[in-house]
């Protein structure tokens, strides 16, 4: 994409089909990346962020990341020249999208790009500035771990949430030790494999129900079987229940148009 000179914010639009994936890249520019619908993987910074709906990442400008799409995704990105983002802290960020802020990211991307010299432009750039820099941060964020080993570990249990082979069965098809890996994702990412396990877990099935998957469901495709057990696990490591969460990811598309 061709970024001129000029212009405070541009805007692309753009759906991605089921498993799109875009290789590492870097942008001049910072970037705000959010899923109108479906799911995108952000990976960064030794890490994957997981934006469903109400949720974006702020990626600074000349940080290298890549994105993988879960289900057909309705990209709406927005980037931001330098200058203009030197009001937000100049860290990859996971945010809530409140409402506010998702019907100002679709007028933007409505009008294009916006430019400062038009006092309007400037007062929708600085109204944007200020919703990212206030934005709740959200924890679904998961640590990758460097060694080759632990990483493919890690990629088949974020791929595969609701496999329940024992992780000593996992681990054969790594080719090291049970020990060896622990000590790879404690050293690597600050945590045991059997948290990171369940994490990556919640954090696929917060996904799910922003996608509008029952309570149940969601429990079921992360591998729970209880709900009861999958909604105390859910609130313990989001601070919400899956019930509510699902409530609040409604919300975007109740009080506005339907996704474009």
């Amino acid at each position: 994409m061709n970024i001129g000179d000029g212009f405070d914010v541009r805007s692309l639009a753009v759906t991605y089909r089921n498993g799109h994936h875009l290789p590492p890249h870097i942008h001049p520019w910072a970037q705000l990346i959010y899923a109108r619908s479906g799911v995108i993987h952000v990976i960064a910074a030794q890490r994957l962020w997981l934006t469903p709906p109400t949720r974006a990442i702020w990626i600074p400008h000349g940080v290298d990341h890549e994105l993988d799409f879960k289900g057909d995704t309705a990209l709406r990105t927005l980037y931001v020249s330098a200058e203009r983002a030197g009001t937000v802290e100049p860290a990859i960020r996971m945010l809530e999208v409140v409402p506010l802020l998702s019907e100002l990211i679709m007028h933007i991307v409505n009008l294009g790009m916006l430019d400062p010299r038009r006092p309007d432009h400037d007062r929708l750039a600085a109204v944007l500035m200020d919703l990212i820099s206030g934005a709740r941060p959200v924890d679904f964020i998961l640590p990758l771990p460097r060694d080759p080993r632990a990483l493919r570990l890690a990629q088949h249990l974020r791929s595969a949430p609701g496999d329940k082979h024992c992780l000593e069965a996992l681990v054969m098809e790594t080719g090291a030790s049970l020990r060896t890996l622990q000590r790879c994702f404690a050293d690597e990412t600050g945590m045991t494999i059997e948290a990171w396990r369940q994490k990556a877990r919640l954090v696929h099935s917060a996904a799910a129900l922003a996608q509008g998957a029952s309570v149940l469901d969601a429990s079921l495709e992360c591998g729970y079987g209880s709900a009861s057990a999958y909604t105390a696990a859910f609130r313990k490591q989001f601070g919400i229940t899956p019930r509510r969460f699902r409530r609040h990811s409604d919300m975007p598309n109740e009080i506005g148009a339907p996704p474009r």
